[in-house]
């Protein structure tokens, strides 16, 4: 190994194992019922940041000085199953998606870090609010460097389980907590499909290195080293994980339920870089989707529907978060539309355009209807309220629709709860119920009367009375 090789090996360690050791100290600190002070958590967490962004500054710089533009940081094989065809290989990958994508993600983080100390001050949960947000802050980091899928599914789940602690973070409240489990079983989802691709590129490739699927591992010039079928197949499993964590049609209903967290955790997840994890996953494996015309048509038309439905929800919600949420939707619709037409480099400006743009509006919501309350003194009448000039021509019940759409968050919980959740609950009750016949057969005891109502008909029959209120 020369000496360029070893700086290298030893700067990605330790942009690595900064937010690591960060999650280790606070972790420990709080199991011992040690916990440290406000001051010294935010240094702890504001030290990790720089620790991971100026070795990876300092990476790019070297990159452009020699000219290389694909850095593999290995830490080698953890499990192997030889009759499996699979093993647990960590990769790390710096390249030019990678870091500006890191980087993004230290600067944020910091920033969302240094509000917060204000914001919680004093709060009960202030040292549990950054043990979660340090789970968060090590997903992002090795999601965003992850140059094999399981390295990737890590940080995927360290980032959907500090979003929904954080989501029910107000724990003392029932809303935050049923909005968290909501949050967490779309997540269940969404991981649930990303695990089935991680098992089918190992048998497809023999391994789940993101190079394996592209002759070249250079992004964004590989092209895909599968058939348009296989291509197909992975790809789209792989899209319904983005869909899921980036809330694109027809997950998007979990969104407005996030915003039961506390704003820091909403600007840094749900505006700036936890929304954007599914599109990212689509841009790194973007010579992929490019290999499969239906999976391109797919990733189209999916990120046209989320980006028009974000638009029609945003403009009737009755709270900003809500309403900045849904459009950060939108235009996490228009990143997926720039994936599938193949314009790699705008999707990646777009994403950190928009991320930054989302999480400064996102910190500032808090004090915007008491700024703008206080514009309409000063000035002594009523903002006029910009409308769009064209929807004049649209006929009233179309209009009507549109907002009764918008207004019912595009009825997407509803069908989830009807189409996927209740078949799922109507087999799993009847299964229930065969099993008690077959052990009452078994064990001779008799058949229950009429009048004794079973534990599930009970709860049955008292979510159909909810329901009907």
């Amino acid at each position: 190994m020369s000496t360029l090789d070893l700086f290298f090996q030893v700067l990605g360690t330790i942009v690595v194992a900064s937010p690591v050791l960060l999650l280790a100290v606070l972790g420990l600190s709080l199991l011992l019922n040690r916990p440290f002070s406000e001051t010294t958590t935010v240094r702890l967490t504001q030290t990790s940041v720089l620790l991971s962004l100026l070795p990876a500054i300092a990476i790019l710089i070297l990159m452009l000085a020699t000219g290389l533009r694909n850095i593999p940081i290995e830490i080698g094989n953890w499990v192997t199953i030889p009759e499996q065809a699979f093993h647990f290989h960590l990769k790390f990958t710096f390249d030019r998606l990678s870091i500006p994508f890191l980087m993004l993600s230290c600067v944020l983080c910091g920033v969302v870090g240094e509000f917060t100390r204000r914001y919680l001050h004093r709060e009960q949960g202030f040292t549990r609010f950054f043990l979660f947000y340090a789970i968060f802050y090590c997903g992002m980091v090795l999601s965003s460097l992850a140059g094999t899928i399981e390295t990737l599914f890590v940080g995927w789940e360290m980032v959907g389980l500090s979003s929904a602690l954080l989501i029910a973070y107000f724990h003392e409240r029932e809303n935050p907590v049923r909005n968290g489990q909501r949050v967490w079983t779309i997540y269940r989802l969404s991981d649930a499909a990303l695990l089935i691709a991680a098992i089918t590129m190992h048998h497809m490739v023999g391994e789940g290195d993101f190079g394996g699927l592209m002759n070249s591992g250079i992004w964004p010039e590989g092209t895909a080293a599968v058939t348009s079928s296989q291509a197909l197949l992975v790809g789209t499993l792989l899209l319904i994980g983005a869909a899921g964590k980036s809330a694109l049609f027809p997950f998007s209903g979990w969104l407005p339920r996030a915003m039961e967290g506390p704003t820091p955790s909403s600007a840094i997840f749900y505006g700036a870089l936890s929304v954007h994890l599914g599109a990212y996953l689509l841009l790194r494996l973007s010579p992929l989707i490019e290999a499969s015309l239906a999976l391109q048509m797919m990733v189209l038309s999916l990120g046209a529907i989320s980006a028009i439905g974000g638009a029609l929800m945003s403009r009737v919600q009755n709270d900003v978060k809500t309403s900045l949420a849904f459009a950060s939707l939108t235009q996490v619709g228009i990143i997926v539309v720039e994936i599938g037409l193949g314009l790699r480099y705008l999707a990646l400006i777009h994403i950190m355009g928009h991320a930054t743009l989302r999480t400064m509006q996102l910190l500032r919501a808090p004090t915007l209807i008491r700024d703008y309350n206080d514009l309409e003194n000063k000035i002594g009448s009523r903002l006029q309220q910009p409308s769009w000039s064209g929807v004049r021509w649209l006929p009233q019940s179309l209009q009507r629709w549109c907002y009764r759409f918008g207004f019912d968050r595009g009825f997407m919980d509803i069908a989830l709860d009807r189409w996927v959740a209740g078949p799922f609950l109507k087999c799993f009750r009847t299964c229930n119920a065969w099993e008690q016949k077959v052990t009452r057969l078994l064990s001779n005891e008799p058949e229950p009367s009429t009048e004794e109502a079973s534990p599930d008909s009970v709860d049955a029959s008292s979510q159909d009375i909810s329901t009907a209120a």
